[in-house]
């Protein structure tokens, strides 16, 4: 059945708005253009979108010729807020931004290990508030968590997991109970892969796997430009994965065993220390926080010895392991090493973990570096509450 008139226009004023959100400010003429709209049609949905308060003029085209051809349309960034948060499991790093993804403030909260969950909760929701209020009046729409551990696929809610804080979920919690804003809530890797494919190293990927490499580890599995988070939300508890080199293997309770006995950063530090690399423990605090790991990996690279090349080869050879058992079920035809030890690696590392893959599988895998480093798991909740407004403010028909 052909669109009727409402449905058209709704079709037609979120295409518009997804151009100005990606490539704007434009003018008119380069919105038919890129949208193959008449005339008439674009004219109409501009001056709907104004009337919403979703779009303005914020200036003039560089042609010579002036007046309403040479205006230049622009999605009204300020008309409300978003928040981004980058839980850990001794911080919370706050970002808020405008309905572009600019970033307005930003802070970082340390959280002892000894503070009991609700003093915890109480701190960290006053740091959200009082960076929101830096920021400005305007007020905030939706929020987004990066969060380790299970995201209930059903609920959405942040599942009670071994290992981890329990504040984790009061904060969920109380934010959805205090802030007059939408909060969603995802697993921390998946906002990296997220991350990594809007604005990293795989731009040109649609399918692809990130291997999340800092103080612990996960993955991330995006297919066709979709995420896939599995049955209940554990798509890429990587950590878990038995691989050879362990002496004993994961149970359901405990990682140890698994990969993430390989590949750590615990595991990696005492890797360096094998090889005579020197390296710092844990570095900086909250979000800042790098794990040794790096650390490791950059004086390996550093050293451009024997020792630095032989323990990059073994840290390769472990990385290659969980790697291959990503590919050898999905194909991803990339693998992207991200987190700080994945960024700290740099090509150097990726093609290494590429030599050592092409070993184990017959399936041409390509491995690349993450662009974003520990920043994009922030980056990644940036763009999952610029989403999660969109949907919202910018439905057409919502004034239009």
């Amino acid at each position: 059945m052909p669109a009727s008139p409402s449905t058209a226009r709704a079709i037609n004023d979120r295409l518009a708005l997804r151009l100005l959100q990606q490539d704007g400010p434009l003018t008119a003429s380069q919105l038919k253009t890129s949208t193959g709209l008449s005339r008439p049609t674009v004219a109409d949905l501009v001056e709907r979108l104004q009337r919403a308060g979703l779009v303005r003029v914020v200036g003039e085209s560089d042609s010579r010729r002036r007046g309403p051809n040479a205006r230049l349309y622009g999605i009204a960034a300020d008309r409300a807020h978003l928040a981004a948060l980058d839980v850990r499991t001794d911080s919370v790093a706050v970002v808020i931004a405008d309905l572009l993804g600019a970033t307005l403030a930003e802070a970082t909260l340390p959280i002892d290990g000894d503070t009991p969950d609700r003093p915890a909760v109480q701190q960290a929701v006053a740091a959200v508030e009082r960076t929101a209020r830096s920021a400005g009046p305007a007020p905030l729409h939706s929020v987004a968590i990066g969060a380790p551990g299970l995201i209930d696929p059903a609920s959405g809610e942040l599942r009670d997991t071994a290992g981890l804080p329990s504040w984790h979920r009061g904060l969920v919690k109380e934010l959805q109970r205090r802030l007059p804003a939408t909060v969603v809530v995802e697993n921390e890797t998946n906002l990296a892969a997220v991350a990594e494919h809007r604005t990293g190293a795989a731009l040109d990927r649609d399918t692809f796997a990130l291997l999340w490499l800092g103080h612990g580890i996960g993955a991330a599995v995006m297919l066709d430009g979709a995420l896939r988070r599995g049955a209940s939300g554990g798509a890429g508890e990587i950590g878990f994965l038995p691989v050879p080199g362990t002496t004993r293997v994961p149970s359901a309770a405990d990682c140890e065993g698994g990969f993430h006995s390989l590949a750590g950063s615990a595991a990696v530090l005492d890797l360096a220390a094998a090889h005579g690399i020197e390296a710092r423990g844990p570095a900086g605090t909250g979000q800042a926080r790098e794990p040794g790991a790096a650390s490791a990996v950059r004086a390996a690279l550093a050293d451009r010895g024997p020792r630095g090349e032989a323990f990059l080869s073994d840290l390769a050879g472990r990385i290659a392991l969980g790697a291959a058992s990503v590919v050898a079920v999905l194909d991803p035809g990339c693998v992207v090493l991200a987190g700080e030890v994945g960024r700290a690696g740099g090509d150097v590392l990726a093609a290494r973990v590429e030599e050592r893959l092409a070993l184990m599988s017959p399936l041409p895998t390509e491995v690349r570096a993450g662009a974003l480093g520990g920043g994009a798991v922030l980056r990644g909740a940036v763009l999952a509450a610029r989403e999660a407004a969109q949907d919202a403010l910018f439905a057409p028909g919502d004034g239009a």
